[in-house]
């Protein structure tokens, strides 16, 4: 029998964990042997029968001050995980991005003499390439899920290997041939977590008002990843109500993201995994991101742009697909006429289709070979 922990600290890798594990033990099972897992994860590894040490369902915050809020629930949970370690000595450990933690947890897993392989880099290119050298001593390998990240990765010690992203399997099992386009709905995409529904849910609302006037037939829909964020979405659009009743209806529902990037014709969208889910599922997007305004202060003098963008769908393809609007540029003056431009017959719509294909090609690491099976063989095979 062989022990792996699997450390995911956010819904994303929450669900890359639970169906890597199955991978493993499909791997396990061909060899005569057994996995025993155990770690940090959400509902989807816990649904998995992944008895999870740490719950990470609320730990998925963004920003330097929304962090230090709960900076000692963190550290609890750290030396928790630690500790635990030290007890049960796991054969491996896979940790999935969530870097402000993972990083440190890697460190001590090192000094423990416990292999750890990392899956979902860090976004190093974007926050401190000074890290690399740190993760080329800490790490055994590093499995990436973009095909830029080799080069990155390229300078310094460390095993790296593009086995494709994930989420091309995930939306290829999504699909439905019996969904239809419905041209007239757009999809708003606010984010997962509270700050995210805080900043960017009343630039959204303000920006279909506006289209609303020259586009009434749109049908605005909202999707959520719990049923906690839906009820603050409903909150916060009653609230806006009240200030413009020149407000469309606007439907909140939870769970269904995935069906609703393959029903509706167009979207906006909060950057992050869920653009590449987006690019994936054919959904034309506008993306836009607002932060903390002394998280933004710190992000101007620690951050470059990789490619000169900060939504991944862009990074990949190395141009402008979706188009993206950051901080006060994320406003209906802007956002409105953008998605003027992708609605069905707008004069970016095409140009956005053929985009999406591409991204699409660069994913598949020129394999037809599901991409977690790849991740999971680099783990258990080292």
């Amino acid at each position: 029998m062989k022990k792996i922990w699997i450390m995911a600290g956010e819904s994303s890798g929450d669900m890359y964990g639970a169906a890597l594990a199955a991978e493993l033990r499909a791997l396990a099972a061909a060899n005569g042997e057994t996995v025993e897992f155990s770690g940090m994860g959400g509902a989807a590894m816990i649904k998995a029968g992944i008895p999870v040490k740490v719950d990470s369902t609320e730990l998925g915050v963004i920003g330097v001050f929304e962090v230090l809020k709960s900076i000692f629930t963190f550290i609890r949970i750290f030396f928790q995980l630690v500790n635990a370690a030290k007890k049960e000595r796991p054969d491996a450990v896979v940790l999935i991005d969530y870097p402000g933690f993972n990083i440190r947890f890697a460190k001590k897993m090192h000094q423990l003499g416990i292999p750890v392989y990392w899956y979902i880099s860090p976004q190093v290119w974007v926050w401190n390439k000074k890290r690399l050298p740190v993760l080329a001593k800490v790490c055994t390998k590093m499995l990436v899920i973009f095909p830029f990240e080799v080069e990155v990765y390229s300078g310094v010690p460390l095993e790296t290997k593009f086995v494709g992203h994930p989420l091309v399997d995930v939306i290829a099992g999504r699909k439905d041939p019996a969904i239809t386009r419905d041209d007239n709905t757009l999809l708003l995409l606010p984010g997962s977590r509270k700050n995210e529904i805080e900043r960017l849910l009343v630039p959204m609302l303000e920006t279909v008002c506006a289209l609303h006037g020259k586009h009434p037939q749109l049908k605005i829909q909202l999707s959520t990843p719990r049923e906690k964020i839906a009820a603050l979405c409903r909150q916060k659009i009653a609230a806006f109500r009240k200030k413009h009743p020149e407000l469309p209806e606007v439907s909140v529902s939870v769970g269904d993201t995935g069906y609703w990037q393959q029903r509706a014709g167009t979207g906006l969208a909060a950057s992050g995994t869920v653009t590449v889910e987006c690019a994936l599922a054919g959904l034309p997007l506008v993306v836009g991101y607002k932060l903390n305004f002394f998280t933004l202060v710190l992000a101007k003098i620690l951050v470059k742009l990789y490619r000169g963008f900060f939504t991944m769908v862009n990074i990949i393809a190395n141009r402008e697909v979706y188009q993206e609007f950051l901080q006060w540029h994320f406003c209906p003056a802007e956002v409105a006429p953008a998605l003027e431009a992708i609605l069905p017959g707008g004069a970016r719509r095409e140009e956005v289709l053929a985009g999406m294909n591409e991204v699409k090609e660069l994913l598949t690491a020129g394999s037809t070979e599901p991409a977690l099976r790849r991740a999971a063989r680099e783990i258990y095979n080292p």
